[in-house]
């Protein structure tokens, strides 16, 4: 059994969720380092864990997880002063061990695959979660860290990790971009985006029960040019959305015709 005292840096989506996990699970926030008081505050307090905005652990903690914006994460680890063997692990999907200064040793990666929200509660059983680090001990701590949530543990390179980020950022964040245009669409039609429900749910159901690659629909797939033709005259009110249109029906045909 690991030392279970962690200090959380940053108390955004990933962090405040993690957080919460944690403490819930029975491990003991020492202190929450974050530059707005406001969310930082109030993470610790329910957490019953101290704030602070400086970048200066007490050398009561064991773990410190460094949950940042990507653009920050350097910055915040050449600044971050802590005892020698301290275990430092960040969350980021996209950036490697290399990150890190020379002065952290005991250095690791905990990337959890899934989006966050504020406000919004995400369950750890059974989420993957993504493991790198510099030694065997910080692998195996990072490990009962994420089994102790239930997780399913993976061991992922950075190489392989950023991959995976990149499959996310098709499977979740341009997924959801699309159903913002559908729904502005839709609501263009005089229609409101919970007329788009069904339609949305049996798409995942489809995609995980037979495959996404064998669930595709529509006149892209066809290659039902009269359609296609018809919705960009439909879209000639924004080029940049007849753009996607194009580029997405011509990706769909070309990849199907080759199966």
């Amino acid at each position: 059994m690991i030392n279970n005292v962690v200090s959380f840096v940053g108390a955004g989506r990933v962090g405040s969720v993690m957080c919460r996990e944690l403490f819930k699970n029975g491990f003991v926030i020492d202190t929450i380092i974050s530059a707005s008081e406001t969310g930082g505050q109030a993470l610790a307090n329910e957490c019953k864990a101290s704030w602070t905005s400086k970048l200066t652990i007490p050398e009561t903690t064991d773990i410190v997880i460094v949950a940042v914006p990507d653009r920050k994460l350097k910055s915040i680890l050449g600044r971050l002063k802590c005892k020698p063997e301290t275990i430092v692990a960040h969350t980021a999907g996209s950036i490697g061990l290399d990150i890190f200064p020379d002065g952290i040793v005991n250095r690791g990666v905990i990337y959890p695959l899934q989006t966050f929200s504020h406000n919004r509660k995400v369950n750890f059983r059974d989420l993957p979660v993504f493991i790198e680090s510099s030694n065997t001990e910080t692998s195996s701590v990072l490990a009962e860290i994420a089994g102790r949530l239930g997780a399913r543990i993976y061991y992922a390179d950075t190489e392989h990790r950023r991959k995976l980020h990149l499959a996310a950022v098709f499977a979740c964040n341009f997924t959801n971009h699309m159903m913002t245009l559908g729904k502005e669409l839709a609501e263009n039609a005089g229609y409101t985006f919970e007329e788009m429900k069904p339609l949305i749910q049996e798409t995942f159901v489809k995609a995980f029960e037979a495959g996404p690659e064998n669930s595709q629909t529509g006149p892209a797939v066809r290659n039902d040019k009269n359609t296609v033709r018809k919705h960009l005259e439909l879209l000639s009110f924004d080029r940049d959305l007849q753009i996607i249109y194009r580029k997405i029906s011509k990706s769909i045909y070309k990849y199907h015709k080759k199966k």
